[in-house]
């Protein structure tokens, strides 16, 4: 078999094989290049040296090209796609918050919005009555109860709820065994609580306590007021069914003082406890406390 002598491109060494070897590769033993054995004359009898060409710079038709075209995606930004990353996310929390607040209100029949169904809608409702308004979530904590031994009586003013609506004590008056406590200027008050003590005078009650379990049959009248979306007084009255203490102090001058727990069973679970001061009062129930 002849030989084929042929010299590497790169260090131009002179290299020679038999001619088996061909479009074969074979590494140079000078710089160790990865040739490909040029393929010999046929004439065998060439004046010239063949070159070798490496392996990397050999020319193969690159088949994959129209492929790779086909299927390649324009590159994104990477600002634009964190800011698609963060839309989705906010968007999954909103809808998870929005599907656990509609679940709430369903499983929650007392939620505000039984409220404001009452009172028709939001646009309906003066500015003084939107913020007497409870937060929907305030009926978790509230004080509210109608088993006695469980009751709180708080060593503040009285506040509560009334219908739905938030309570704080700003006034207090007994007059003839009639004990109001109200919130707001004007009578009738924006909302309050009217109990009618069975006793007239005011020595009979000072100093006592009264309890009234709810399974009491001719307990003293209950009176739960509020206004309605026009300004007009409304009263809701419970003559059983709820709960209340009531202890009083001794009389100062024209002032009585005291502590209240009561709650009815009313679905908006309006309720009452605190202190209080009433001012003792001569006038005739028959008037209107101005």
């Amino acid at each position: 078999m002849s030989d084929c002598k042929f010299a590497c491109p790169v260090c131009g060494q002179h290299i020679t094989c038999d001619a088996g070897s061909i479009n074969s590769q074979m590494d140079c033993p000078t710089c160790f290049r990865k040739l490909v054995v040029p393929q010999a004359p046929i004439s065998g009898n060439t004046p010239f040296i063949l070159t070798a060409s490496e392996v990397h710079r050999r020319t193969v038709p690159d088949t994959r090209k129209t492929v790779v075209s086909t299927i390649t995606q324009p590159k994104r930004s990477p600002v634009i796609a964190i800011f698609m990353g963060s839309l989705i996310c906010i968007g999954g929390i909103l809808w998870v918050a929005n599907f656990t607040c509609s679940n709430n209100s369903r499983r929650n029949p007392q939620n505000r919005g039984s409220q404001m169904k009452e009172l028709k809608t939001m646009g309906n409702l003066t500015n003084a009555q939107q913020n007497l308004i409870l937060p929907s979530s305030s009926t978790e904590a509230t004080n509210w109860t109608l088993q006695l031994d469980e009751a709180i009586i708080p060593a503040t003013p009285a506040r509560g709820a009334v219908n739905g609506f938030g309570f704080n004590l700003e006034r207090a008056t007994i007059q003839e065994g009639k004990l109001d406590l109200r919130q707001g200027a004007k009578w009738p008050p924006d909302v309050g609580v009217s109990i009618h003590l069975l006793a007239k005078r005011i020595e009979d009650i000072s100093g006592k306590t009264l309890i009234i379990e709810q399974t009491r049959t001719n307990a003293p009248k209950v009176i739960l007021r509020w206004k309605d979306q026009l300004g007009k007084g409304v009263s809701r009255e419970f003559k059983s069914g709820y709960v209340a203490r009531l202890e009083f102090g001794q009389v100062n001058g024209k002032w009585l003082p005291g502590k209240i727990f009561m709650a009815t069973p009313d679905d908006q679970q309006s309720y009452v406890a605190g202190t209080f001061n009433a001012e003792i009062r001569k006038t005739s129930l028959s008037k209107k406390i101005p």
